[in-house]
């Protein structure tokens, strides 16, 4: 069966029959609602799942303070934690093909890409935060006179965790791996779009050993699920990643209950590509990071800024090498660009880049979506000839498009990479190290990456600034986030015990 046969159904990627995960068990939804699931590579159904309600909700969030205030999670030691998602690290990497068809179908990805990328990355982030187990240590503090204190590192409850449509495994094992060793319970709500690989790692997370309530899925619309969940009052911390508008939205409601928030937000990253850089590898990086994805990545570098000297060059290359990035089947392993995860995506990016060519851009390549068998494709375009108020340079475009404009300094790349009001990741291409570091300490921006793109590893945290969000993914700066402090202290006087 080819990976985009119109008739692949829920059995076909082990998704049978769609149900709500909640307090360990599959259920439909209170109304028995179901909700189609669309291929984005041909515009079909793919399959459905159950439609969850607000009364779903309530009972997910019942399942997961229930299972936090019964210490059958949080009892455990960090060791014990960690021990069961290392069987999840395992069970991921045992049912890897599955995973990866699941994730090319729904989100449309190149098989090849989920595989490689999507799954291996989610494995390895699971095996990360295992680790992260072995060091969830307090700390005993000085103090004057006859006291003696010390500090425990308690985790903070209920986590809901609500995940976008273009990295649904990856973006979901980021918060999950993370809450999940330091001792929460969880909510997942992924996003409407893409929710099928959710229900696997519920399984696989079962398989592991998780407890009953401990994990929980419900699938359904986005703002009327979203909402109820970060305003619920069992929920203890809401961890997103999305769009910068809903961010904010989700930031202000959490914000009424004083519940703390990880908002990982849009971005809209600038690569400077300076006059001695290695023009062949940082050709490579400048179309990875606009085109990894087909653009909708939001540490994507779809702002292209060339120092002058090579600017004619840079964009005669990228004429001659952007068509020829493998584009088109996902089921072809050397496919390196599908289609946009939806009907809704590809007409916003289509729209935005007819603003761009009215507001002056001249299409470089590309320019238009491609017409392949019915799914959301959008050509890999190179837009040139921009100024700093141009639609595609001042809003993220979350698709397979790069913009490119010529700098003369140092100090007008510096100010035209950091002119918008996000801040979530960006590049230099550059041989001179020193003006590497000079450059990097000056941008506005979460995560820099140097002569590459999207070197992103567990140990590494990112996240954003300004705009694109606050609190860390990643690294021991995210466990921190998932974490609480107590502080302990005796009164050491021999009367004070009697």
């Amino acid at each position: 069966m080819s990976i985009t046969d119109t008739k692949v159904t829920a059995q076909t990627v082990g998704i049978s029959p769609g149900r709500l995960f909640i307090g360990g068990r599959w259920q439909e939804s209170s109304d028995g609602g179901r909700m189609d699931v669309i291929a984005p590579a041909t515009g079909a159904k793919l399959t459905d799942v159950a439609k969850a309600t607000p009364a779903d909700v309530d009972a997910a969030v019942a399942a997961a303070r229930h299972a936090f205030d019964s210490g059958v999670w949080s009892g455990l030691s960090g060791r014990e934690r960690g021990r069961i998602l290392l069987k999840a690290h395992d069970l991921m990497r045992a049912r890897t093909e599955e995973l990866a068809r699941v994730e090319s179908l729904d989100a449309g990805k190149p098989i090849t890409l989920a595989r490689v990328v999507d799954v291996e990355h989610s494995a390895l982030q699971y095996e990360y935060a295992a680790s992260l187990g072995q060091h969830l240590d307090g700390s005993v503090r000085e103090t004057p006179g006859n006291t003696h204190a010390y500090v425990r590192r308690e985790p903070l409850g209920v986590v809901a965790a609500i995940t976008p449509f273009n990295f649904p495994l990856i973006l979901s094992s980021t918060k999950i791996a993370t809450a999940l060793v330091a001792g929460n319970t969880i909510v997942h709500k992924p996003a409407s779009d893409t929710p099928l690989s959710a229900l696997v790692i519920a399984q696989i997370l079962q398989e592991a050993g998780v407890p009953d309530g401990v994990f929980n899925v419900i699938t359904g619309p986005g703002a009327e699920l979203g909402d109820r969940l970060v305003a619920h009052p069992g929920v203890d911390k809401v961890a997103f990643t999305g769009s910068t508008e809903v961010g904010a939205h989700v930031a202000e409601l959490a914000g009424r209950a004083l519940r703390p928030v990880t908002a990982e937000l849009g971005g809209n990253a600038a690569n400077i590509m300076f006059a001695d850089a290695n023009v062949d590898q940082a050709i490579g990086a400048i179309i990875s990071a606009f085109v990894f994805n087909a653009g909708q990545f939001c540490m994507a570098g779809p702002r292209l800024l060339v120092e002058r000297p090579l600017y004619e060059t840079v964009l005669g290359i990228l004429e001659q090498a952007v068509p020829g990035v493998p584009f088109g089947d996902i089921s072809d392993p050397d496919t390196v660009i599908g289609p946009l995860a939806s009907r809704n995506q590809l007409q916003k990016v289509t729209a935005l880049v007819e603003a761009s060519t009215a507001a002056g851009a001249r299409v470089v390549t590309g320019g238009g979506p491609a017409d392949l068998g019915g799914g959301f494709y959008y050509q890999p375009t190179v837009l040139a000839d921009l100024d700093n108020d141009n639609p595609a340079v001042a809003e993220e475009v979350f698709g397979p498009v790069l913009t490119v404009q010529p700098f003369d300094t140092e100090e007008e790349a510096v100010h035209l990479a950091n002119s918008t009001p996000v801040g979530l990741a960006a590049g230099i291409q550059t041989a001179n190290l020193a003006k590497a570091h000079r450059v990097a300490a000056k941008l506005e921006a979460g995560i820099v990456w140097v002569n590459g793109w999207a070197m992103l590893d567990p140990a590494v945290p990112f996240g954003g600034v300004k705009k694109s969000g606050f609190g860390r993914e990643y690294g021991p700066e995210a466990l921190d986030s998932y974490l609480r402090s107590k502080s302990i202290v005796f009164n050491l006087d021999e009367e004070a015990g009697r």
